[in-house]
């Protein structure tokens, strides 16, 4: 029996040390204040609006910073405090985020209102409105 512990102890570490960073990153170790520092430091202009937002399994700092060339979007990562990415946005960039945000905020609204999440519960739900010998 000892023999499965060690094989099952030695296979959790494993699969712990090989997983990417983005899935065993769990919390930002930099304030979002450093982070704006940061961002600021990049591209001098006035913040127009920041957030937290979790990016391809990276939970980063998001800053629009207004520059007269445009505006600009500056991440910086949570955990290590470097840019990411500093791109310049435009109308059109913008809408298609705006409606990404919407599309993401719906979809997890409905999943916290929907109380069926597993499909047996409908069955049970549904079960005095069958009839014995018909197939669902």
């Amino acid at each position: 029996m000892t023999t499965n512990w060690k094989k099952t102890s030695f296979a959790v570490v494993l699969t712990c040390a090989l997983l990417p960073d983005g899935l065993t990153q769990t919390k930002a170790k930099v304030s979002i204040s450093d982070a704006r520092t940061t961002a600021l430091a990049v591209e001098n202009g006035k913040v127009k609006s920041e957030e937290v937002e979790k990016e391809k399994g990276k939970q980063i700092y998001s800053f629009d910073i207004e520059m007269p060339n445009g505006l600009h979007e500056v991440n910086i990562d949570a955990v290590t405090g470097k840019v990411i990415e500093d791109s310049i946005e435009n109308a059109e960039d913008e809408a298609k985020e705006a409606a990404e945000d919407k599309a993401a905020k719906t979809k997890k609204k409905k999943a916290k209102q929907s109380p069926d999440t597993h499909p047996q519960q409908n069955w049970i739900r549904d079960y005095p409105n069958r009839q014995r010998g018909s197939v669902a």
